[in-house]
């Protein structure tokens, strides 16, 4: 999907905002800022099946799980599938459980929100309880299998998990091309009349918390020229990838309460090889809690999306990030460069909406309760 006015918005200078959420006095006195050409693309996988990407890689590993030889013959394919997370991926594996006949065992956090553990129940999981820490949730995993002969299918950090999340980016390349060879037939927004000599997008910003989806983005970008960006949110040391990246050492444990809680989790280690290793990610950017519920809210309002916080990300630092937004400018030039945004999810519960906006206005920072980890 696109937008013609976050086109706009994002072609503009970014506004200095104070912590009121309104423009600051002082941002006459700043110097000019960055303002590059921008045409935004928006891969909407919060239209997804269970609302997000995760049922991507829960589907991939799932199949591969039923390829695996023997596995059928000797019975373990019965014994279903284990995993510990608090909501997207509980959601996707119990549905890939369930389509696939098999049962499915979901470790989640004690804390999580009702309507996550109803919604894991309505696709048939056992759900199983544990405490909010990454390390309470993978022991009483362990202890699941152990009991069950099930097996662990990780939310993020496994090859399997990791390509069936990089089908979006596959699929967000291909959209795109099409989309513009159709509007130079026909006229249209994006009418590509820029002097771009190849017709697809130049670079792709995605979420970032245990980077299954980015490291999968990455692989499907790996030759073609695309450059692949991660965005994390900054609040309380969520920014651990770009964190790690400037110390050239992955950070293992992340405790925040960021409102993005989907990237409340640290990279894996599968992902740290594809994203820095490889170097397939061309670089990390953080935004802060103000700037996160504004994209989202601009994402309600003008595109008419319903997004979770954390699918947000990516937009804000196309709109706010100067340091993104500088590099864009300077490497695109008057032709401008076409920006794929991952919109990750839109898992949020209705009751709450007001009240995240509503810090936009208070300047209110970071969730409330939740846990370690997010996948």
């Amino acid at each position: 999907m696109t937008c013609s006015t976050l086109d706009r918005m994002a072609s503009s200078p970014s506004p200095s905002l104070s912590p009121s959420g309104t423009a600051g006095a002082e941002a006459d006195a700043e110097p000019p800022k960055p303002t590059p050409n921008i045409r935004l693309w928006f891969k909407c996988e919060n239209l997804q099946r269970v609302g997000a990407f995760k049922v991507r890689g829960a589907f991939h590993a799932v199949e591969r799980l039923r390829r695996e030889p023997g596995l059928v013959e000797s019975g373990g394919w019965e014994r279903g599938v284990v995993t510990h997370s608090s909501g997207n991926h509980a959601q996707a594996l119990a549905l890939a459980a369930r389509e696939a006949g098999i049962p499915a065992h979901i470790v989640m956090p004690d804390i999580s929100p009702p309507v996550k553990i109803a919604a894991t129940r309505g696709y048939g999981a056992n759900v199983v309880f544990s405490g909010p820490t990454a390390a309470e949730r993978e022991a009483v995993a362990a202890r699941v299998v152990a009991e069950t002969g099930a097996r662990l299918v990780p939310p993020y950090d496994h090859p399997d998990i990791i390509l069936g999340q990089g089908t979006l980016g596959l699929e967000l390349q291909e959209q795109v091309a099409e989309a513009m060879e159709a509007a130079a037939g026909g006229g249209g927004h994006h009418d590509p009349t820029t002097t771009k000599k190849k017709r697809g997008l130049d670079a792709i910003i995605a979420p970032c918390g245990g980077g299954g989806m980015l490291s999968g983005v990455a692989l499907s970008c790996e030759g073609t020229g695309i450059r692949v960006f991660g965005a994390e949110p900054s609040f309380q040391g969520a920014d651990d990838a770009r964190r790690g990246v400037a110390a050239g050492r992955r950070v293992e444990a992340v405790r925040t309460l960021t409102v993005a809680d989907g990237l409340r989790t640290p990279l894996g280690a599968h992902p740290w090889s594809v994203l820095y290793e490889r170097r397939l990610a061309a670089g990390f950017y953080a935004v802060g809690e103000e700037q996160i519920l504004r994209a989202a809210r601009l994402l309600y309002e003008r595109a008419k999306l319903v997004v979770e916080p954390s699918a947000a990300v990516p937009l804000a630092v196309a709109l706010y990030d100067d340091e993104f937004r500088a590099v864009a400018a300077r490497e695109a030039g008057p032709e401008g460069w076409d920006v794929g945004i991952v919109l990750s999810g839109g898992n949020v519960e209705i009751d709450k909406l007001g009240d995240l906006f509503a810090r936009v206005a208070t300047g209110r920072e970071g969730g409330e309760g939740g846990e370690e980890g997010g996948a």
